[in-house]
């Protein structure tokens, strides 16, 4: 892959130049999935790694000593079940789960705060085709990309449950989704935890992320010193660099793998 094809702006002014942003020396990566490493799909299950994508992510972890983990909205199951047979560090469900690369999967908040919000939910998604629920069991996201027309009536129908909810319970608004889940875990703070422990401590954080779910991880890394980068061309951001899509992000990644001197 031709890396120069990235095309990568500081939000700031002037970027760096038409490879992206050169990582800083010991990095530690943490990466956003859909819409940054995968393109998005109609149905969160439809999406499609490339075949080139997990060698690519497998030899990173490898130079980068394991410094490597996904952070998603995704389970982290599906994430193991799209990249395998790589069993990464990861952050799934916006922070409500982590794992070390070797470890088990870790929950420390409660799925029952949800409940009252299952049923209306899922009648509501029954009752507008085009609409679809994803329950992640301690997160429920709304998807209409498949019905666009449908957002305001989603977002009413969304916020009045909330009302009704109580405070334990708040609402993340990604591209095409809105996702209820328990307060108290972003991606910030999953990237925040991970900097406190090996392979990641000492290291200087790097986050590449597309949403506005991102913007809490862009925040963490902008106040320890790191690299954040936006992916995609629309849209205020905290980051301080963006990337053009996701083959861009391909390109500049294969960076990791060109220089052992920069990672």
């Amino acid at each position: 892959m031709d890396s120069g094809s990235a095309i990568l702006k500081s939000t700031a002014g002037a970027g760096p130049g038409p490879q992206g942003p050169v990582p800083p020396a010991q990095s530690a990566l943490f990466l956003d999935v859909d819409g940054t490493l995968l393109s998005f799909a109609p149905r969160p299950q439809e999406v499609r790694v490339p075949d080139f994508l997990v060698s690519l992510l497998a030899d990173i972890q490898e130079r980068l000593d394991g410094a490597l983990a996904l952070v998603s909205g995704r389970r982290i199951a599906e994430l193991d079940a799209l990249f395998t047979p790589l069993r990464l560090a990861a952050a799934g469900v916006h922070g409500l789960e982590s794992r070390k690369a070797e470890g088990d999967i870790a929950t420390g908040h409660r799925a029952d705060v949800l409940n009252a919000l299952r049923q209306p939910l899922a009648e509501f998604a029954d009752a507008y085709p085009g609409l679809l629920l994803e329950d992640k069991g301690l997160a429920m996201a709304l998807h209409f990309r498949m019905a666009p027309q449908l957002e305001g009536e989603a977002e009413r129908i969304v916020a009045a449950l909330l009302r009704e909810s109580g405070p334990l319970v708040e609402l993340k608004r990604g591209k095409m989704v809105l996702e209820v889940k328990p307060k108290g875990a972003s991606k910030g703070t999953a990237i925040a935890a991970f900097m406190e422990e090996a392979p990641f401590h000492g290291r200087a954080p790097v986050f590449v992320g597309d949403d506005v779910t991102d913007e809490d991880g862009f925040d963490t890394v902008n106040r320890l010193g790191g690299l954040s980068i936006k992916v995609g061309t629309a849209g205020a951001t905290k980051a301080r660099h963006r990337l053009s899509d996701e083959q861009a992000v391909h390109a500049w990644l294969t960076r990791f793998t060109a220089d052992r001197t920069q990672v």
